[in-house]
């Protein structure tokens, strides 16, 4: 495969009809090669269509290493080496300690914090070789305190800022720059507006201006990085 010009090849694990979408066509839009992961194969081959030959969907169950394996591989191939990754998948599932079954409550962590892991070592070694590259792992209001009623997700995401925190550390000497996002309030999703139906003045994070932040991320100087932002609507209460 030969480019006319350098393009960067990103992945974005976790791509739904919400701020996974909006994170593809930001990093398409400013002139990345895209892979897209997802369980079903449904939406990111619609958003494949829309988009271009320039993004590449790629139906990857994150929480299996032979699938993460099978999905960098296929990505590198058809579009390049990766050096741009945003985990934002999640597994949120089952409500409270006693109405949590194990099975639910490995699944969520399966998912978002093995699937977390599996993704950016995959992503890494590339990395390393060229001394650059950026990886951003999406956080909650719940990755800084728990949440009633979702011991799963408040547990893996405080697991997901460790980790964010540790492969930082280790990395940002080597060139490559990890961050962590939290997202500390609702996200405006087709799902969102379903099944709450949210009234006009409720505050919403607008994925296309999350997707900016992710954006401006990837694109700041290596003399000044951030480790860690959060976002949130201008009338969202703070840690409330």
């Amino acid at each position: 495969m030969t480019n006319i010009r350098h393009e960067r090849v990103a992945i974005v694990a976790g791509v739904g009809p919400g701020l996974g979408a909006a994170l593809v066509r930001k990093l398409a839009q400013e002139g990345c090669r895209v892979g897209m992961f997802a369980r079903s194969p449904q939406f990111i081959g619609k958003l494949a269509a829309e988009l271009g030959p320039r993004v590449l969907a790629v139906p990857t169950d994150i929480s299996d290493p032979k699938q993460v394996s099978a999905g960098f591989r296929r990505v590198r191939k058809k579009l390049g080496a990766v050096e741009i990754l945003i985990q934002h998948a999640s597994g949120s599932v089952g409500e409270g300690l006693m109405k949590t079954t194990p099975d639910q409550f490995e699944r969520s962590w399966r998912v978002a914090v093995l699937g977390a892991f599996l993704c950016a070592r995959e992503a890494v070694p590339e990395m390393l070789k060229r001394r650059t590259g950026t990886i951003i792992f999406t956080g909650a209001t719940s990755s800084v305190r728990g949440r009633g009623g979702a011991v799963a997700f408040s547990s893996e995401k405080f697991a997901v800022r460790g980790l964010a925190q540790s492969v930082g550390v280790e990395l940002w000497p080597k060139g490559i720059h990890v961050a962590h996002v939290i997202i500390d309030g609702v996200i405006d999703t087709p799902k969102v507006r379903r099944t709450y139906k949210p009234s006009a003045k409720e505050p919403l994070l607008q994925p296309q201006a999350v997707a900016d932040s992710y954006w401006n991320l990837i694109q700041q100087d290596r003399t000044a990085w951030s480790l860690e932002i959060d976002l949130r609507p201008g009338r969202e209460a703070f840690f409330e």
